[in-house]
């Protein structure tokens, strides 16, 4: 890894959990920028895609990643981390490098298919051995005696899209009633046993600490999670109603063109639509877009109700000013 010439890029480096893995010397060295439990996902990519670097250009490439809460990353990019992509899971953290940092333009969305999304999930259950507590659907994390964990939703996007599923299937549930809306979700959060700051934490808590009956994250953090631990005898369940959990990705341009990076930020993103790259994705059990792709795994992935930011709450930025901004929704049903 190169080194970091300053403290604060230092501190930086280890508090965001920096990492590289090439053992040769590299030509051209890259930083993405990602959420929390995409680790070994990118790990995989990073090796995919130099190897098409390679033989495209005969250039070797070293992919460094950073990875946190995607808001974190964020905010580490605002203050200095000279990340070239971001890869994260919410739309508002890549919009806030705009309109903070001008860091890209603001029609970034329109740079790559699918609103520059390659993949999504959504939000599903993993629950211990036999499924003891009886849990479906949302209605039965709201159950005096069922705890829950998920990541915290003012410090992840993975935290805001289980609220939002959460808010979205109440809405349904109660054609609308403002009053019993509030009611099921200040239940709902008054379950959780523990509030982590990103995904991975809260895969830990769940998983290691042996914290809680369910844990709520992306449909492809469980099917993982149950392949890493097969002696645990978890269990996935998918609500039938959840929310359409998006991951943007995009070339933070400002930092990619000092760093004479912009051509092969522009590739690295442009590779994850291709359809070995795709396949590589649904293997990590995200939802992808290619239709050769989606059908070949399609008995993995269940037919869903899928709703959207726009049908829960009107646009991102709606819901980050109406439900997570400061004595927000979520501040006021944590308190009452």
């Amino acid at each position: 890894m190169k080194l970091v010439k300053n403290a604060k890029s230092i501190a930086l480096a280890l508090a965001l959990g920096l990492s590289a893995v090439p053992a040769w010397a590299a030509d051209q060295r890259l930083l993405n920028s990602s959420y929390d439990i995409s680790r070994e996902l990118f790990a995989s990519y990073n090796e995919h895609f130099a190897a098409v670097w390679k033989e495209k250009t005969g250039k070797n490439v070293e992919v460094r990643q950073s990875h946190g809460g995607s808001s974190r990353q964020a905010q580490a990019i605002i203050e200095g981390l000279r990340a070239d992509v971001v890869t994260f899971n919410q739309v508002t953290d890549v919009d806030i490098l705009h309109e903070r940092g001008r860091l890209l333009p603001e029609d970034w969305r329109e740079q790559l298919p699918n609103a520059s999304s390659p993949y999504y999930s959504t939000m599903a259950y993993l629950v211990r051995k036999g499924n003891p507590k009886g849990i479906q659907n949302w209605d039965d994390l709201a159950r005096a005696e069922v705890s829950s964990v998920f990541p915290n939703p003012k410090t992840s996007g993975n935290g805001r899209y289980t609220y939002l599923a959460a808010y979205g299937y109440a809405q349904k549930a109660f054609a609308g009633d403002e009053a019993q809306i509030d009611e099921f979700v200040k239940t709902f959060l008054s379950r959780v046993a523990v509030f982590d700051t990103g995904g991975r934490g809260a895969t830990t808590t769940f998983v290691e600490r042996g914290i809680g009956d369910v844990l709520i994250t992306f449909e492809s953090e469980v099917n993982n999670i149950i392949a890493e631990y097969p002696d645990q005898g978890f269990e996935v369940v998918v609500p039938k109603v959840s929310f359409l959990a998006e991951f943007p990705v995009a070339v933070v341009e400002r930092h990619a063109q000092r760093n004479g990076n912009l051509d092969l930020a522009r590739a690295y993103l442009e590779e994850l639509y291709s359809e070995e790259a795709q396949r590589l994705l649904a293997g990590f059990s995200y939802r992808v877009h290619n239709e050769v792709v989606q059908a070949e795994f399609a008995e993995q992935f269940p037919e869903l109700e899928l709703l959207t930011i726009e049908e829960i709450a009107g646009s991102w930025s709606n819901a980050m000013e109406v439900h997570f901004g400061n004595n927000g929704k979520l501040d006021q049903l944590q308190r009452r």
